[in-house]
């Protein structure tokens, strides 16, 4: 009986290492624990050079078709957060995106995928700028498996709307969480 427990111990390990090992995950060479200068907004007081990080992504689903990106501060003094960036429509063979690949005029976002409007008001990536004094702020950045190649929405589409289309066509998500604090 001993036996056949170690046994089991042993499969029920590797099982578990093994699906462990195949989950869906986000990963950047760019971000550590805190984000930088260069992920900082350039605006609204903050003076940041507004360099999107460096994204990869492996182990999606079978079935996705496409994938979404979405940079998210939940603790924006807003009552409702604030998205600092949006990209969608991202073909299904691409598992990464480079530093800067947020920012429209680079031209650096996979061809078809589509960066609409943040809550800065504009196209592309927005970095963080939390307000003077309002402390630490988390920023969750999350890749989506899509289950359809489009979403039916263009640059124009704000985040709510793009939330609730990611909301009915996501297979699977994986997320990183930066943290940014304002200096003065």
């Amino acid at each position: 009986m001993k036996n056949l427990f170690q046994i089991l111990t042993v499969i029920l390990a590797f099982s578990s290492a093994a699906i462990c090992q195949n989950t869906f995950t986000l990963t950047s060479n760019d971000l550590g624990g805190e984000a930088t200068i260069n992920e900082e907004f350039n605006g609204f007081g903050c003076t940041g050079k507004n360099q999107s990080p460096q994204l990869s992504w492996k182990n999606a689903p079978e079935g996705t078709k496409s994938f979404a990106i979405t940079m998210y501060d939940p603790d924006a003094p807003t009552g409702s957060g604030w998205w600092h960036w949006l990209v969608f429509d991202i073909p299904s063979d691409i598992t990464e995106l480079v530093s800067g690949a947020g920012n429209p005029s680079l031209q650096l976002i996979p061809q078809g995928a589509i960066q609409s409007i943040t809550d800065y008001g504009s196209k592309g990536y927005g970095g963080p700028c939390p307000p003077e004094g309002h402390g630490i702020h988390q920023y969750i950045i999350t890749v989506y498996a899509l289950k359809t190649d489009h979403l039916g929405l263009d640059e124009n589409t704000n985040a709510a709307v793009v939330g609730y289309y990611l909301w009915n066509n996501t297979l699977a998500k994986a997320s990183i969480i930066t943290y940014y604090k304002r200096s003065k």
